[in-house]
């Protein structure tokens, strides 16, 4: 199972001060530093540490077999990662390139003039930009500009669905709301809960919140939000979403137990390869997770499809919500040889190869030309549907509680779970959105 930040009630939402942290293991070039720092013949790169890790070792030793200036791979425990980096950086201990993921988490380095505006780099090697879908490398970006490089592979929020509940049923995967509302209908006659959701772990809850204001009013909504603030929550795009959460908790979609069910300890998960659910809205690592812990129903159980237009939308209903992917970022107190280096490296991990590397871990590229190479994935065809459905996506919107600088993320999720958990009216919902 992949959870990204914010994405786990395990692991903590908000950006305290950083305690003594253990780093992993380094892959070192010439030279000496401090703790996170880089000598005169190296850059210090920092990662997430977890089992794609392998991949960015790998690269590390593939560049610096060809560069004079060698990386330093410094690999940082998950759950201390994101306070680590924000400690480090604006001291000597900063990386010079670093693991991020995009959005807010990267939003108040460019405040402080922090980043490398990556556009000259692009301009001036236009591969660079055209390497990569625009969706995802805008995604990476603040304001126009871009400061980050795809990295690791897609994570959009996929609607699967247990095939076998649905053949037992008669029935057919959504392609309309009106398909989603007469499917709820099915499955409660059935016994079987139409959505399984998990309403311990509320950003489970907001996947269903971000897929319904962007097919009520498209991505434009949020993207002014993030601009402009509080006010901004009051689009009527925002009011019809609390609406249409109220409607389906009211028809029973969630079924009775969602309050108490969770995802990090696998229960939403499990009770949807069990049969006891028909659909699931989750982001694309649930296949990993289902092939770790439920591996029969992953291989000939699990379906998948988009989330539908709804009635008197203006949203693209090709709009995709959830994680694009994680980003290089390169540190704006480089100069000369050593950002060249560093440059040098982002663009070397965009080569044909690295992508090869994460299909064989799993993923799914971002890379433009990836299409070509989804043969070699474990499974083709779920692969190539991520890759299709993100690629033909005019616009792919970074999770909120990722996208929003982190002090907003708990009073987001408070307010998501009382919205659903009926604590919180459609209009309340709004204002309280608002009062963040």
């Amino acid at each position: 199972m992949r959870i990204p930040r914010s994405r786990s009630s395990l692991r903590a939402t908000g950006l305290a001060a950083a305690a003594a942290l253990v780093v992993g293991g380094t892959l070192s070039g010439c030279g000496s530093s401090g703790p996170g720092g880089s000598g005169d013949g190296e850059i210090s790169v920092w990662v997430y540490q977890d089992p794609s890790t392998k991949v960015q070792r790998q690269v590390v030793e593939r560049f610096n077999k060809t560069s004079k200036i060698k990386v330093k791979l410094t690999q940082v425990p998950g759950d201390g990662y994101s306070d680590k980096l924000r400690t480090s950086m604006g001291t000597p201990n900063a990386p010079d390139v670093f693991f991020n993921w995009g959005g807010g988490s990267i939003s108040e380095f460019v405040k402080k003039d922090m980043l490398l505006d990556l556009g000259p780099a692009m301009k001036k090697d236009p591969s660079l930009k055209k390497g990569f879908i625009p969706s995802i490398l805008d995604a990476g970006g603040i304001n126009g500009k871009h400061y980050g490089i795809p990295m690791r592979g897609m994570q959009p929020v996929i609607l699967f669905y247990n095939k076998d509940v649905f053949e037992k049923a008669g029935a057919q995967p959504p392609k309309s709301w009106n398909d989603i509302i007469k499917l709820i209908g099915t499955f409660k006659g059935k016994g079987v809960t139409p959505f399984v959701v998990a309403g311990t772990d509320p950003w489970t809850e907001l996947m269903w919140v971000e897929y319904l204001v962007d097919r009520y009013g498209g991505a434009g909504v949020f993207k002014k939000i993030q601009s402009e603030g509080k006010d901004a929550w009051g689009d009527p795009a925002v009011l019809k979403t609390a609406r249409t959460i109220k409607d389906l908790v009211g028809r029973g979609a969630f079924g009775k137990n969602y309050k108490s069910v969770n995802y990090t300890a696998d229960g939403a998960s499990t009770y949807f390869a069990k049969g006891k659910a028909a659909m699931h809205l989750m982001g694309s690592w649930e296949y990993a997770n289902q092939k770790t812990n439920q591996p029969a129903f992953a291989k000939s159980g699990l379906g998948w499809t988009t989330f539908p237009s709804v009635p008197g939308g203006t949203g693209d209903p090709k709009n995709v919500v959830g994680n694009p992917t994680n980003y290089w970022s390169i540190s704006g107190k480089l100069k000369g040889k050593k950002q060249q280096a560093a440059i040098d490296f982002v663009k070397f991990a965009a080569k044909q190869d690295y992508a090869k590397a994460l299909i064989a871990n799993g993923d799914v590229p971002t890379t433009s030309d990836a299409s070509s190479l989804l043969n070699g994935h474990e499974n083709p065809t779920y692969a190539k549907f991520q890759y299709d459905m993100v690629r033909d996506a005019p616009d792919f919107t970074l999770s909120w509680d990722q996208a929003l600088p982190a002090k907003y993320t708990p009073p987001l999720h408070t307010n998501v779970q009382k919205l659903f958990n009926g604590q919180l009216s459609p209009t309340a919902f709004v204002d309280a959105m608002k009062g963040m």
